[in-house]
């Protein structure tokens, strides 16, 4: 007997949008206006003469007013999605819609040590130590130094995390410099494990987090940063900072649309620079201070989804904060809070989620919460990835045949399907009596089994000798530049 179906509609995932296209226009709008009429200061002069020779109009030797032409200009060129590949020149990440991937964050102040529970000053083996952990967790998929090291030269610790990186984990790579310079040599580093410098354009393993002073103050060393890596064909995330109520407006919307008008003029700056140079923009924006106890949050609700409906808009790749806890301690906080957010930057649709493991509003990490957070990560892709609903799953002539008595447990579409289920891994399911038996622990203790598991067993891929000596050569001139 033929079958017909008409409208037959399936859904590749969970659909949502916190802001319409309507809404999301007028923010690009007045983040037109902005540029326009009020502009920004630009601290370096290369930008300034990039945007002046291009049209923009300059005053007060930095204030720069930008036309919406320049911007609508810039949207042309821009690649509107990005792949980022692993050390070994393997496409990993694919930045376009309907993917989300998850890392760390970089330069966490303290970290949690799991071994004594102590909360202390990182070391330069606390970012390997983190680095073999991410590289060994399934759910991971890209690294950020997540520790500052305090054994090391603050003006050279981030030369030692980004080998830290490129020699622990064979995972792609977000890296922060303290200055340009670093900044440079960290793309040499890269530059010698891909094997020169058109290999590291061709399949880029890494990609530099600029931090910009605000949406409408743009500090040199970020300008430069920007205009380097668009020079070279390199991806750049360009995040200019506003707390709501302090260098901004108090309201989210206002906030949103102050980081939105910095994120263009990084835009319109790095197409001028070099036309199809690969851009990454923010998924957040309308933060602000808490006003009782003057500390900058990481997990308010209130602006979270503008900022990704905002990028969604543009098919552009974006940047989102999940996995992160104002808590101090791996608790009960830290681990609400941590599924919040990353269920909040998976609906929102941001395709770099960092800052998993984070505690105490960025100024702490932890390994263990770090665990706790793949096992959210896990769970979460379980809920968002599509529902087959074909004859295969509905089994209808297996319930015919076994009826209302039936036994499924033996059968062999159980044997075939029973594990596309979600099974946990630091999480509890047993009985109290399996509890009991395993030890009776909570799931912080049973996070800080795995911590010591990985770091007792997991053995990440070495970098050849002679790249590790090329990478390591590079840090041993900046501690020379630096003596």
């Amino acid at each position: 007997m033929t079958r017909i179906r008409i409208n037959d509609r399936a859904f590749g995932g969970a659909q949502y949008s916190r802001i319409s296209p309507e809404q999301c226009q007028r923010l690009h709008n007045a983040s037109l206006e902005i540029l326009a009429r009020t502009g920004a200061r630009l601290y370096e002069q290369e930008a300034i003469d990039l945007l002046a020779k291009a049209g923009a109009s300059v005053s007060d030797g930095n204030l720069v007013r930008i036309p919406a032409g320049l911007v609508e200009k810039a949207f042309s060129t821009v690649p509107k999605r990005l792949t980022l590949y692993d050390r070994n020149g393997k496409a990993s990440l694919f930045l376009e819609e309907g993917n989300c991937y998850y890392g760390t964050g970089s330069d966490c102040l303290n970290i949690i040590d799991h071994r004594t529970g102590e909360r202390r000053k990182p070391v330069l083996q606390d970012v390997v130590d983190g680095m073999v952990a991410c590289d060994a967790l399934p759910h991971i998929d890209f690294v950020m130094s997540m520790f500052l090291p305090t054994d090391v030269s603050d003006m050279t610790s981030d030369r030692y995390q980004m080998e830290a990186m490129l020699s622990h984990t064979t995972k792609p790579i977000v890296y922060v410099t303290n200055e340009f310079s670093g900044c440079v040599d960290a793309v040499e580093m890269a530059e010698r494990v891909a094997g020169g410098a058109e290999a590291l354009k061709l399949r880029p393993n890494a990609a530099c987090y600029i931090n910009v002073t605000s949406g409408l103050r743009h500090n040199e060393e970020a300008l430069q940063k920007l205009l380097f890596l668009a020079g070279k064909g390199l991806p750049s995330l360009y995040i200019p900072v506003v707390d709501c109520g302090i260098n901004g407006p108090v309201t989210p919307a206002a906030g949103v649309v102050l980081v939105n008008a910095g994120v263009l003029i990084g835009l319109v700056l790095s197409q001028l620079k070099r036309e199809g140079a690969p851009y990454i923009i923010p998924g957040w924006g309308g933060e602000g201070l808490d006003m009782r106890t003057m500390v900058s949050p990481y997990c308010a609700p209130d602006p979270k989804g503008m900022a990704h409906a905002l990028a969604q808009h543009y098919r552009l790749p974006m940047f989102g904060i999940g996995g992160c806890s104002e808590s101090k301690l791996v608790d009960q906080q830290a681990a609400a809070e941590a599924t919040l957010t990353l269920m909040a930057e998976t609906l929102g649709g941001a395709h770099l989620i960092h800052d998993l493991g984070y505690l105490e509003s960025g100024l702490c990490g932890s390994l263990a919460q770090l665990v706790i957070c793949n096992e959210i990560v896990d769970w979460i892709s379980h809920l968002m990835g599509p529902i087959e609903i074909s004859d295969e799953t509905l089994a209808l002539d297996l319930i015919d045949e076994l009826g209302p008595d039936g036994d499924f447990l033996g059968t062999d579409h159980t044997m075939a399907h029973f594990r596309e289920r979600w099974y946990p891994d630091v999480f509890e399911r047993g009985n109290h009596d399996q509890w009991l038996a395993a030890g009776g622990k909570s799931l912080g203790a049973r996070a800080v089994d795995r911590v010591v598991k990985i770091l007792g067993e997991h053995e990440p891929e070495p970098l050849p000798q002679e790249v590790a000596q090329a990478v390591h050569a590079v840090v041993e001139r900046a501690e020379a530049t630096f003596a």
